[in-house]
């Protein structure tokens, strides 16, 4: 009875609650307000004053750059630095801020208030006292030590020494418009190769005259005590520092061979925008890789084995055609979205990235061909590989155009993806060329065989020589340049290809080109190549996936033969029939499997689970090759021939 009773209270007082209708009171809803950036805008004025920087490169054992500036300021106030931003070349913000520390801003030797911008993290105001002429900024650039940590800048033997990771400018005026004067310090008795020309050295230190700072980012150096310049022209050299003396070895005929790719883009472009270019060419298994054009230099980071290893080193090889072509397009010839006036000003714009870097994509590989860089067969092999890439092995072209992935280097930043043939990346570059590919067959057709793709990177590119300034283009002037040259209805091709999900790839120029493309059980060179140097397995199209010699899967192709089976990137394949991992092993089931014998099985290992899973594929071993189709020059061929 007790508990009836309490249950009859309870039950009251509930339903005496509900009736009076108790409503809880009102959230809390701030209003937003408009947040006023503090950082001036850029304007086209002169700075007053040089600006004086200084890198100390010589902590070479613990991979710290001290950094000293001295900075002219007109008066007290609020006095706003910037470290670079948005990277020419890079096409993103990825300006390397996480490796600044330690900054200190003074004057007169006393220490001075600074702040973080609130909305912008890479702008730092300062607060400028009266009766000072000039701010000191200090700070270290700290390089990676660890893989994990970013590409390494610094090593025992040798520095890539980058003034836009190693500096900060005044904000306010366009870059062009502020006076820099630069030094680099480095260990006695290491050679320094950049653009740049000392006007003074004194030991390890080397000064350089005044330029814009610009012009300084656009400049890197780098340096070492193993050191060769090759005179590949009266105007162009090849820099080269190395681990040791002995990957500086080029034979003759590797030295004709850069020496001719010269002569093949000057005769390609039929103008040269600089007053010299330096090919700053590093070789090492410490330093981190790069590959990035500059106006008078490119930065080319390769591992060990460019010389001493020539004939396994093809893709290697086809880096410096590609960078070199940057100093035309894309540094001289720059698309108007993409050209901003200092490196903070958002955003850099993509949109003609399928111009910028697909263009350039497509004649680092013609030039590579026509200069011997490459053999005219390994460049083919090549194209093979990338019209498979866009024929099968790029189902996200069903789903996202190519002008998309122009934004790919904001969304992703390069980072790893796990399923990167139905994401899609920065496929401009690659699907890219095929496009330049076709837009060379359709001119020669057109045209009868008089005028070709050449005659547009003259009409192009080849303007006002030893211009070394930035002439902007849009998407128009793209169409009226290639209608100049044949007319075609080249707005309503671009807008297909580039611009619409395009639902077959841009093979046209390989397949009414003079070849076909066709796959066959041996690899070539090209792929052999590339497996040698990423020590791994490509069954991109023989199951659809990539797996390391160590059974670690790299790639999985989407709704492939590996996909459906659950195979994915970082799974470990620890068995294959019921025997340890082996390489040769999985090929030889593979290619059992497609002459009727029983399916792979694979031992999968994900995380702490095992699983086996079958490989459904019956195709066997399948490698991209391009087969000539009829007899005499198709347009391709015309193409990939020395001029």
């Amino acid at each position: 009875m007790r508990n009836v009773a309490l249950a009859l209270f309870l039950s009251t007082c509930i339903t005496g609650i509900a009736a009076a209708q108790i409503v809880p009171p009102q959230n809390s809803k701030p209003e937003a307000y408009a947040k006023a950036s503090g950082v001036p805008a850029a304007r086209d004025v002169p700075y007053p004053g040089t600006v004086r920087v200084t890198v100390d490169a010589t902590d070479v054992t613990r991979g710290i750059f001290k950094i000293h500036e001295t900075v002219p300021v007109a008066g007290a106030g609020d006095l706003v630095m910037l470290y670079p931003k948005w990277i020419p070349g890079g096409h993103s913000p990825r300006g390397d801020l996480k490796s600044v520390a330690g900054i200190r801003f003074s004057a007169n030797g006393q220490s001075l208030r600074w702040m973080r911008d609130p909305l912008d993290v890479y702008a730092f105001h300062v607060t400028v006292p009266q009766g000072v002429s000039s701010v000191d900024v200090d700070f270290q650039y700290l390089s990676a030590t660890n893989q994990n940590q970013g590409r390494t800048v610094m090593t025992p033997e040798m520095s890539s020494i980058q003034w836009l990771s190693l500096s900060m400018y005044p904000a306010g005026h366009y870059v062009r418009q502020i006076p820099v004067q630069p030094s680099v310090i480095v260990p006695d008795g290491w050679k320094v190769a950049t653009a740049l020309r000392p006007s003074k050295q004194n030991g390890g230190r080397f000064d350089y005259p005044v330029t814009s700072y610009e012009i300084l980012v656009d400049s890197p150096l780098i340096a070492g005590p193993h050191y060769r310049r090759i005179e590949l022209s009266p105007d162009v050299a090849l820099d080269v520092i190395a681990d040791n003396e002995a990957e500086l070895a080029a034979k003759p005929e590797q030295i004709a061979a850069h020496k001719r790719l010269v002569e093949q883009a000057v005769k390609a472009f039929g103008a040269q925008h600089y007053d010299h270019y330096d090919f700053l060419l590093t070789i090492s298994n410490n330093l981190g890789g790069n590959g990035l054009e500059h106006h008078r230099s490119s930065e080319d980071g390769v591992r060990r084995g460019y010389f001493t290893d020539w004939e396994n080193k093809l893709r290697d090889r086809n880096l410096l055609p590609h960078e070199y072509s940057h100093s035309w397009d894309g540094k001289f010839r720059r698309p108007a979205d993409l050209w901003t006036p200092d490196f903070n000003t958002v955003p850099m714009e993509g949109s003609l990235l399928w111009v910028y870097e697909g263009q350039t994509q497509f004649w680092g590989y013609v030039l590579g061909a026509r200069s011997g860089m490459l053999s005219k067969q390994d460049t083919l092999d090549a194209i093979a590989a990338t019209a498979a890439t866009y024929s099968t092995g790029t189902p996200g072209r069903t789903w996202r155009a190519l002008v998309d992935t122009t934004n790919d280097p904001t969304i992703a930043n390069r980072a790893p993806q796990p399923w990167r043939s139905w994401q899609r990346s920065e496929d401009y570059y690659s699907e890219g060329q095929l496009i330049w590919i076709d837009v060379d067959r359709i001119i020669r057709q057109q045209s009868g065989g008089k005028r070709s793709i050449d005659d547009f990177a003259r009409a192009f590119f080849g303007v006002r020589d030893r211009d070394w300034g930035d002439l902007t283009y849009r998407f128009d002037d793209v169409v009226a340049t290639l209608n100049k040259v044949q007319p075609y209805d080249w707005r309503g091709y671009l807008q297909r290809r580039v611009y619409s999900i395009a639902a077959t790839p841009p093979l046209e120029g390989i397949n009414q080109g003079g070849y076909k493309l066709v796959y066959t059980a041996e690899p070539t060179k090209w792929i052999k190549s590339a497996e040698r140097a990423g020590k791994n397995n490509d069954l991109t199209y023989s199951g659809g996936f990539v797996v390391g010699n160590d059974g670690k899967v790299s790639s999985v192709l989407w709704d492939s033969a590996a996909f459906n089976a659950g195979v994915s990137l970082g799974s470990t394949i620890t068995a294959v029939n019921g025997r340890d991992f082996d390489a040769d092993a999985l090929k030889e089931a593979i290619k059992s499997a497609g002459s009727g014998g029983l399916l792979p099985q694979l031992l999968v290992h994900d995380g702490d689970v095992y699983r086996t899973v079958t490989l459904d594929w019956r195709g066997g071993l399948r490698y991209p090759h391009l087969e000539k189709v009829g007899t005499g020059e198709g347009t391709l061929d015309a193409l990939l021939a020395p001029r």
